[in-house]
């Protein structure tokens, strides 16, 4: 593999990204003036987590990154809308409607229309996403990681019957709070999704390839598991970089615990970037950076034939994501 210093021009960055923690390193990438780099920044972004809500099509890690880059977000809670309502949603209750769980927002409501409106008149989710971007101006090109329907559903022990079922992802991770134990987890259309317009070559054409700190098994892994992705990762000339969404043995946010040991992966940095693994060895990574207090992993790591570093990787403003970034670029692009 080759190495690609971009020192003085401008570098393709392609990431494949989940929601809340992808989403905020992304603007690290793209807003944080401790980012000395100029990028062109292409997203794949996770569908797996996409569902049908009171009949509209509803795609949260698209939503949170587009939302998130431009401006849009709920900074408090990293997902919806700021200033949202929830008028629509407790009527909907009151009418005894289910899912009553789902927080299907006012203002998030009209994104979720348009998207619904578009997909019934024959355009592709990649087609709808571009021109719902066209209101966000996110500063990247974001795109789904198929315009086929690939769901994540997970196999539990219903909590009432007991009978083992299978439940869409949303209903498990929010409804129940990833609190029922996970046999498997099962993308629902996998055997007929193909990889979206542009998303192959973005991985061949790129200078970096980054994974951010997204949830390993039920983002960048439902993303790995669309036909091809994988294989284009191994074999872009491109260094491969990924950051570790486990800090001091847990997970910054989410439930990305329950998701590791679902998969026997252990959670803690070093776990997760043995579940990844070293390109030179048949699997994904170059280099991975983990945080300051995992430090002592560092070894481990490098025994995987996985260049690592430890900085801190707490995302607790723009600025600090960006630190992030920038030691993302220099580790990979002038190691």
């Amino acid at each position: 593999m080759g190495r690609r210093s971009c020192k003085d021009s401008v570098v393709k960055i392609t990431a494949l990204a989940g929601g809340i923690g992808g989403a905020r390193f992304l603007r690290g990438l793209t807003q944080s003036k401790k980012v000395t780099r100029e990028v062109d920044v292409t997203v794949i972004a996770n569908t797996g987590d996409d569902i049908w809500v009171h009949g509209v099509r509803v795609c949260p890690d698209l939503d949170t990154v587009m939302y998130t880059l431009g401006g849009g977000i709920s900074v408090e809670r990293g997902w919806g809308r700021e200033g949202e309502t929830f008028t629509a949603k407790e009527e909907l209750a009151a009418y005894g409607v289910d899912p009553t769980w789902f927080g299907l927002g006012d203002k998030d409501l009209a994104t979720h229309l348009i998207r619904t409106t578009s997909l019934n008149a024959g355009y592709t989710l990649s087609e709808v996403t571009s021109a719902l971007c066209d209101r966000w101006q996110p500063g990247i090109n974001l795109i789904p990681m198929s315009d086929n329907r690939c769901e994540t559903h997970v196999v539990i022990d219903h909590p009432d019957t007991g009978a083992r079922v299978a439940i869409h992802f949303q209903e498990w991770w929010i409804r129940y709070g990833a609190k029922l134990p996970a046999h498997e987890f099962i993308q629902v259309g996998l055997d007929t999704a193909q990889p979206a317009p542009g998303v192959i070559e973005a991985i061949l054409n790129a200078d970096l390839v980054l994974l951010p700190p997204s949830n390993p098994v039920v983002s960048i892994g439902t993303i790995l598991a669309i036909p091809g992705m994988t294989e284009a990762i191994r074999n872009t000339s491109a260094p491969v970089l990924g950051l570790s969404p486990i800090v001091n043995n847990a997970p910054v946010r989410g439930m990305a615990d329950a998701c590791l040991s679902t998969i026997n992966v252990q959670t803690n940095a070093a776990a997760v970037a043995r579940h990844y693994g070293s390109r030179s060895d048949g699997g994904l990574l170059d280099y991975w950076l983990i945080d300051h207090t995992d430090a002592d992993s560092l070894g481990e790591i490098e025994d995987l034939e996985i260049t690592a570093r430890a900085i801190p990787l707490l995302m607790t403003d723009v600025d600090a994501a960006g630190a992030m970034a920038n030691s993302a670029l220099d580790l990979a692009l002038e190691h």
